[in-house]
């Protein structure tokens, strides 16, 4: 699935799946997430998490859009400063979770979602005057001037906060997701991150990989 890009600095990772089983966490990625926060938890502290070099790469995309990522914080910043702080990763589902895993290991912002939800084609670009969504944890949000993927019907994610209206259930079958990197960063990290996700979304949700890309604008 295409996605055009029409804000600078950054570059997306996708990866479609069908046939995908969403459910609970299962022991075997309940004790993988757990070994991941532990060693997180152990090379870092809440006051040098900003200085991580990716996560440094992150706020500056965030700059380049004139977005403040103190005020406005990446998903992924926000998960690392969770995790270090002791409070582990949210159980949600098995696919959520993954999302979550591969963001604290690479500090992307990753964002998972309903295929069956999305009216294509996509754009990734700055919110206008008067958008918003009902956001994960029934927040409102409000668009303006942030960065927001959108389809025919409206915005519906964003590397800060996702939509109730994609969000992932046990009724989803067909899934993308979307992972958001600097410009910055090496293509092939990009894709090696992509072929890790791919994997255990395959082991862990038996999904079947459909597609997977690198975009560049």
């Amino acid at each position: 699935m295409n996605i055009t890009i029409g804000i600078p600095d950054i570059s997306l990772g996708v990866i479609e799946v069908e046939d995908v089983r969403v459910s609970p966490t299962g022991a075997e990625l309940a004790a993988e997430m757990d070994a991941v926060c532990k060693q997180l938890r152990r090379e870092r502290t809440l006051e040098d998490v900003a200085e991580m070099p990716p996560v440094r790469a992150v706020r500056a995309m965030f700059r380049a859009w004139g977005v403040d990522p103190v005020r406005y914080r990446p998903s992924s910043e926000a998960l690392l400063r969770r995790v270090v702080q002791g409070k582990g990763l949210y159980r949600i589902s098995n696919v959520v979770d993954l999302n979550n895993l591969g963001s604290i290991e690479t500090a992307w912002p990753y964002g998972t979602y309903d295929r069956a939800a999305l009216a294509p084609p996509l754009a990734l670009r700055l919110g206008q005057a008067g958008e918003k969504y009902e956001g994960l944890g029934k927040q409102t949000w409000h668009l303006a001037g942030r960065p927001v993927l959108v389809d025919r019907r409206g915005p519906f994610g964003s590397p800060i906060s996702d939509s109730v209206r994609t969000m992932i259930t046990e009724a989803a079958s067909a899934v993308l997701t979307v992972v958001f990197a600097p410009a910055s960063s090496v293509v092939g990290a990009l894709e090696q991150a992509l072929e890790r996700h791919a994997r255990r979304l395959e082991r862990h949700a038996g999904a079947r990989i459909r597609a997977t890309a690198v975009l560049i604008p």
